[in-house]
C-alpha cells in the first residue's frame, strides 16, 4: 500500500536542516516534495563537505554527506526567484501544492510577493510553514539563528557537560544539530495537524517555527525540575539529575552504562553482584535516597563493574531485567544487532552512485511501508520534468527559461 501522504504535494523553499528534515520526513511518509534551489549554488549543505559521496569509480563527486543525509525523497527544481518570472513558477507551483515551507528571514518572502498573504490569495488551503531562529515576533525575531547559538541561548548547554568542580568541567554541544532535527520533527507534526485541520474545513493555515521555541519546549524534564525546585539544573556529566545508578561505568575492558529505573531493578543488581544487604542500606533503598547518595554508590558499584569485561555484564544484567548496554561507536552502532534487525540502515539508488546508504526512518507501519525510492537529488536534476509534468510548460519555454538563466 502507498505511503500515508502519497496525495500531498510539498513545495520546499527551506534548505540546511530543520527545514529540510522536516520535508525529508514528509517524502519518507510518500508526499511529492518538490525542493526549490538557487541555480548554481543549490542548498548551502551541497558544499558542507567533506566528506562527499564517491560515484562508481570511487571518486569524489560534490555530494556532501551533510546535504545527502536531509534531502533524499526529493525533486530537486533551480530556480532564480529573484526575477519575476522565477517568482510567478513559485506561485504557479504553490497554487497545485498542499504545503509550502520556508526559512527565509522574517519578512523576504513577503517582499517578494511569496508570502503567507499571497500564496494563500492564490491558494486558501495551503499550509504554509515559516521555520526561523527566533520566530515571526518578538525583538529577536531579525535575527538569524543558528544551532549551537540555540542550544546555548535555550538552556541546553547549561545542563549538558562535566559538572562543575571536576577535570573537563565546562558547557559542551550536543553532537547533533538537535536543535535543527527537533524544530524539522515539531514543523512535521504542525503540518500534519493543520492537514487534519484542512481536511474539516478547508481551510489552509500559516504555521511559525522557532528554533529557540523548539529547544525551550524540548527541555521537558529539566524545566520542570527549575518550576518545581526553583532552582535552575546544573550540569551532571554522565549523571542523571532524577534517577540513580543511571551512568556510564568502567569495565575491565571498556565502559557499559547500567541504567537503573526503580527499586526492583536496584535489588536485582545487588543480588547478582552478591551484595543484597546494599538493596537495604538506608542511603540506597529508595530511588531518592540513591539520587542523594549516589556518589558514595557509584564508587561501590564501580568495584565490582571494574573486574569483568563489557561482555559479561551486558550478557547477564538483562537476563535479569536490569538495563545495561554499550557506548557505541557510529560503526559498532549499525553492527548492533538490534539495530540490524530492526532496519535501520537501508540502501538507495543514485544516479552517481549507484547506490548509497541511508539512515532508515524509525516509523514502522503495518499497512502503509516506508519505501527508499528516491535518491537525495543531484542540483536540478528534476527541473524540467517538474515544469512540464506540472506547469505543462513545453520543451520550447523550457530552454527558453535555461538561456535566461531564470532556471
Amino acid at each position: 500500500m502507498a505511503g500515508p501522504l502519497t496525495d500531498i504535494r510539498v513545495l520546499d523553499l527551506s534548505r540546511v536542516m530543520a527545514g529540510p528534515w522536516c520535508t525529508q520526513l514528509l517524502a519518507d511518509l510518500g508526499a511529492e516534495v518538490i525542493k526549490i534551489e538557487r541555480r548554481e549554488i543549490g542548498d548551502d549543505t551541497r558544499q558542507w563537505g567533506p566528506p562527499w559521496l564517491k560515484d562508481t569509480d570511487g571518486n569524489e563527486t560534490k555530494e556532501a554527506a551533510y546535504y545527502l543525509s536531509a534531502n533524499r525523497g526529493k525533486q530537486s527544481l533551480t530556480l532564480d526567484i529573484a526575477t519575476d518570472e522565477g517568482r510567478q513558477i513559485v506561485r504557479d507551483l504553490a497554487a497545485t501544492s498542499d504545503v509550502f515551507i520556508e526559512n527565509f528571514k522574517v519578512g523576504d518572502l513577503a517582499d517578494k510577493g511569496l508570502g503567507y498573504d499571497d500564496l494563500a490569495a492564490i491558494n486558501p488551503g495551503i499550509i504554509y510553514c515559516s521555520i526561523t531562529g527566533f520566530g515571526q515576533t518578538g525583538p529577536r525575531a531579525t535575527q538569524a539563528g543558528y544551532d549551537y547559538l540555540i542550544q546555548g541561548m535555550a538552556g541546553l548547554m547549561s545542563i549538558t557537560g562535566v559538572a562543575d568542580g571536576d577535570p573537563g568541567a565546562g558547557p559542551q554541544r550536543v553532537g547533533l544539530a538537535v536543535s535543527d532535527l527537533t524544530t524539522g520533527m515539531y514543523s512535521t507534526i504542525g503540518i500534519l495537524a493543520a492537514l487534519n485541520h484542512r481536511e474539516k474545513t478547508g481551510d489552509g493555515q500559516h504555521i511559525d517555527m522557532a528554533l529557540l521555541d523548539t529547544q525551550v519546549g524540548w527541555l521537558a524534564n529539566q524545566a520542570q525540575n527549575y518550576f518545581t525546585s526553583g532552582s535552575p539544573p546544573v550540569r551532571t556529566g554522565a549523571w542523571h539529575p532524577n534517577v540513580a545508578p543511571y551512568q556510564p561505568f568502567k569495565t575491565l575492558d571498556g565502559h557499559v552504562i547500567i541504567a537503573i529505573g526503580n527499586d526492583g531493578q536496584f535489588r536485582r543488581f545487588c543480588k547478582h553482584v552478591g551484595q543484597e544487604e546494599l538493596a537495604d542500606d538506608a542511603r540506597f533503598k529508595s530511588n531518592s535516597d540513591r539520587v542523594l547518595n549516589r556518589a558514595a554508590l557509584a564508587d561501590i558499584m564501580q568495584g565490582h563493574i571494574e573486574k569483568r569485561p563489557s561482555h559479561d555484564w551486558m550478557e547477564e544484567l538483562p537476563k535479569i531485567a536490569v538495563p545495561c548496554g554499550p557506548i557505541n561507536t557510529m560503526d559498532q552502532v549499525f553492527a548492533e544487532p538490534q539495530v540490524v534487525a530492526r532496519e535501520m540502515k537501508a540502501e538507495v539508488a543514485h544516479p552517481l552512485a549507484g547506490t548509497m546508504a541511508v539512515v532508515a526512518n524509525p516509523l514502522k507501519f503495518s499497512k502503509t511501508k516506508i519505501e527508499y525510492d528516491k535518491a537525495p537529488p543531484t542540483l536540478g536534476q528534476h527541473t524540467d520534468d517538474v515544469l512540464s509534468r506540472i506547469l505543462g510548460l513545453s520543451g520550447e519555454e523550457i530552454a527558453r527559461l535555461r538561456k535566461s538563466e531564470i532556471i
